[in-house]
C-alpha cells in the first residue's frame, strides 16, 4: 500500500507543473489573440482557472500589450479579485467582475474569453444579433447566450445577471458591447472565440452588400450546430480529431512568431 504521507507530497509537487502548464497555455492565447488582431490596446481579458480548492485564477496583467504576456508575468488572484501572490500589476476590474462571476458559477467554465473586436461589437450592435447566415455562424445555433449593455463593467451587481444570461451556453454576445467565450481548456475557448468572430466579420460583410441573404431550414441549422459541437450520431462520418489538430497547428504558429511567450 503506498504511503499516504508519500502521495500527499507527490500531488503537492504536481500542482506547479499543472499551474505552469497552464500559464504557458494561457500565454500563447493571448499571443494568439494579438495575432489574429483581435485586441483593444491593454483591454479585454483571459483567464483560466486554477486547479484545486482555493478558487484562483490567472488573467493578464494590466498595462500589458497581449503581445507582451509571457507566463510568468500571468497574475494570480483570488474570487474578490486580489492578487494572491507578489506582482508589480495591476488588475483590469472589469475584468474581475465579468471573469470572476463566471468561474465561481460555471464549473466546466476553466476558461473565459473576452474581445471588443469591430465585427463583434458591430454585431453585438445588431438587434437580430447572430444570424445562422454559414457554416461557421452555425456553431453558435442556439447555443449563444445574450446580456444586455449595463455601461462599464464595474458593478458587482451586474454579476449574477452575467451568469444567467450566459446559462449554459458556449458563449455570449454582450450587447453594445463585444464578444465572450467559455471553454474547458484556453484551446476551446479561444477556438471557440476565432470562429464566433469570424461569424460576425461574415455577417457584417453579407449585410453590407445590400442584397436578401440566404437562410437556411432551422432543422438544417441545428444539425450543423450538433455536427459542429461533436453532438451528432446521425452523419455518415465522424470529425472528432479536427479542433485538436487545429489547436496543435497554433501553437506551432506561436512557438515561431513568439517563443518567449513560455518566459
Amino acid at each position: 500500500m503506498t504511503d499516504p504521507t508519500l502521495r500527499a507530497d507527490q500531488n503537492a509537487e504536481a500542482a506547479p507543473d499543472e499551474e505552469l502548464r497552464l500559464r504557458r497555455e494561457l500565454a500563447a492565447v493571448y499571443r494568439l489573440v494579438a495575432h489574429f488582431r483581435m485586441t483593444d490596446l491593454i483591454f479585454t481579458h483571459i483567464s483560466v482557472r486554477l486547479p484545486g480548492p482555493e478558487h484562483h485564477f490567472l488573467i493578464n496583467p494590466y498595462g500589458l500589450l497581449f503581445e507582451e504576456i509571457t507566463a510568468s508575468s500571468l497574475v494570480k488572484i483570488d474570487l474578490t479579485g486580489h492578487p494572491v501572490e507578489d506582482t508589480p500589476y495591476p488588475v483590469n476590474p472589469a475584468g474581475f467582475v465579468i471573469h470572476s462571476a463566471i468561474h465561481a458559477a460555471r464549473p466546466d467554465a476553466h476558461c473565459v474569453l473576452h474581445t471588443h473586436t469591430k465585427a463583434g461589437c458591430a454585431v453585438a450592435a445588431q438587434e437580430d444579433g447572430l444570424l445562422p447566415l454559414n457554416q461557421i455562424s452555425m456553431e453558435f445555433y442556439g447555443r449563444l447566450g445574450y446580456h444586455d449593455y449595463e455601461g462599464v463593467a464595474l458593478n458587482l451587481a451586474e454579476q449574477q445577471r452575467l451568469v444567467t444570461d450566459l446559462g449554459n451556453h458556449p458563449a455570449m454576445i454582450l450587447r453594445n458591447h463585444g464578444l465572450l467565450t467559455v471553454g474547458e481548456t484556453p484551446a476551446q475557448a479561444f477556438l471557440r472565440m476565432h470562429y464566433l468572430d469570424k461569424a460576425c466579420e461574415i455577417q457584417t460583410a453579407a449585410t453590407a452588400a445590400g442584397t436578401k441573404l440566404v437562410t437556411p431550414h432551422p432543422d438544417i441549422c441545428e444539425l450543423t450546430a450538433r455536427q459542429l459541437a461533436g453532438e451528432d450520431d446521425s452523419s455518415d462520418l465522424q470529425d472528432d480529431k479536427a479542433y485538436d489538430l487545429a489547436w496543435a497547428a497554433l501553437l506551432r504558429l506561436v512557438e515561431r512568431i513568439a517563443p518567449d511567450y513560455k518566459d
